[in-house]
């Protein structure tokens, strides 16, 4: 034994292990919980690499500038452009025959054929061809000018073809079929003002800057304002309307595009918000007819309407969290998935008469049992818990068009109103005043209506 000095440090004592004796079952159970939650790091590290590649994939994608609305790599072998023929092809089409016909050519055969003989006329046939005259005309009106002799108030004339009162600096005017075009360039087809001045100057010789356009189509969109409230009105009187809403720059700020679509009326509104407030802007808040909508939760506040929520929407989010979801949490979207395609597949063998009206009925109200069967129960993952509670909060809205003939499931009308203002977003971004904002939501902003605008404006009546 060694002796210990004075400077020597004291003798650890040695401590001994103990030893706990673990029953099998419980060593057997804590290893296989072990296994489980090793197996669950796996999954979850696999999980993570394959969203950081889609991340990647999404960041790398927002950035290039060559074809942004590609969808992926093309198929190897694609199906030929067009219709495709069988009995699906649907009517055949084709051009109608003109009405009025201004000028007629004669087509005649060459004398010898190339072989030296003689060609002899057998019938005569015609064709027609529809062309478009370049042509600008300049007007010139004598407006005169006077005053009353009793009480000295100023007069001038106004002719029905004029589309302004300015004289002398601003005496040079488009006229009404020029600034309905460059309403309908501009607002409908989504051409910036420089592109607009750019074809009415290639196409018929008119040269205008984009202020002179601005100033004009601001003009046009004030002398239509009492038709925007007509349509609006007739809006708000309809059985059936569908709303939709999407950002919207004024002077560099968000704001909100809202549009209200029924079967004969598109009208616009531009709005700081996307509340309750704004939505009654454009729909009486007592409407009692029949919304379609996205399932955004103001339009739930019409509580004397008719809703139905887009299907369209929904499928689309089953089919993105089945895009990204593991196998056991994919099964709740996919059976949700396959209700929503099964209540459109009724709707329309429906339409074709192979069920009748109270077969249509019966087999809704079972696709709507299975549906809450699925929503009564308690889903793990927290995209199946947000489905789940977003249907719940839906499930009225969701068969609306099964028990009323004639709804449509989605809220295709008012995206397809939509696209002409997201298509102007792309490529001008906005508006850059309120006033600008003003002029983009009138008539002549409105795909439906800009068209039924043009023969007023054809008139001179602008």
């Amino acid at each position: 034994m060694k002796a210990s000095g004075p400077g020597s440090p004291p003798e650890r004592k040695q401590q001994p292990e103990v030893i706990e004796l673990v029953p099998k079952p419980e060593l057997d159970r804590a290893q296989q919980q072990i296994e489980r939650q090793q197996r669950e790091i796996e999954r979850l590290k696999q999980e993570i690499e394959r969203l950081r590649k889609e991340l990647e994939a999404a960041w790398r994608a927002a950035k290039r500038q060559a074809a942004p609305f590609s969808r992926g790599e093309p198929k190897a072998q694609p199906k030929p452009p067009g219709r495709k023929p069988g009995d699906r092809y649907g009517k055949h089409r084709r051009r109608a025959v003109p009405e009025r016909v201004d000028e007629t050519h004669r087509a005649p055969l060459p004398e010898r054929c190339n072989c030296g003989g003689r060609i002899g006329r057998q019938e005569t046939k015609p064709q027609y061809q529809e062309e478009i005259v370049r042509r600008k005309i300049v007007r010139r009106f004598e407006v005169e000018i006077g005053r009353c002799d009793r009480c000295g108030k100023r007069w001038q004339g106004r002719h029905p073809w004029q589309t302004s009162d300015a004289l002398d600096a601003a005496q040079v005017q488009l006229g009404p079929e020029a600034l309905a075009l460059a309403a309908q360039l501009n607002k409908q087809l989504g051409l910036c003002l420089g592109h607009t001045a750019a074809v009415l100057r290639a196409g018929y010789g008119l040269s205008v800057s984009r202020g002179g356009l601005c100033r004009a189509l601001g003009r046009l969109g004030r002398k239509a304002q009492p038709t925007y409230e007509a349509l609006t009105l007739a809006l708000r009187r309809s059985l059936v309307i569908w709303m939709d809403e999407t950002g919207w720059k004024v002077a560099a700020r968000l704001e909100w595009l809202w549009v209200a679509v029924s079967r004969e009326v598109t009208v616009y509104k531009i709005l700081p918000g996307r509340g309750w407030e704004q939505a009654v802007e454009l729909v009486s808040p007592a409407y009692a007819g029949c919304l379609e909508h996205d399932g955004w939760a103001v339009y739930g506040r019409f509580v004397d309407a008719l809703h139905q929520s887009c299907l369209s929407h929904l499928l689309k989010r089953c089919r993105e969290i089945i895009a990204i979801g593991s196998p056991a949490a994919v099964r709740f979207p996919r059976a949700v998935k396959g209700l929503l395609e099964q209540s459109l597949k009724l709707r329309d063998r429906y339409q074709q008469g192979e069920i009748s009206e109270h077969g249509l009925w019966t087999a809704a109200g079972r696709i709507q049992a299975q549906l809450g069967r699925l929503l009564d129960r308690n889903w793990r993952t927290e995209a199946n818990r947000r489905l789940a509670k977003h249907l719940r909060h839906q499930e009225p809205q969701l068969f609306t068009f099964l028990h009323c003939p004639g709804v449509e499931a989605t809220n295709n009308r008012a995206e397809r109103a939509l696209r002409p203002a997201v298509i102007a977003r792309k490529v001008w971004g906005g508006n850059r005043t309120a006033n600008g904002a003003r002029t983009q939501q009138g008539p002549e902003g409105t795909p439906g209506e800009c068209a039924g605008e043009l023969p007023a404006a054809r008139q001179g009546r602008l």
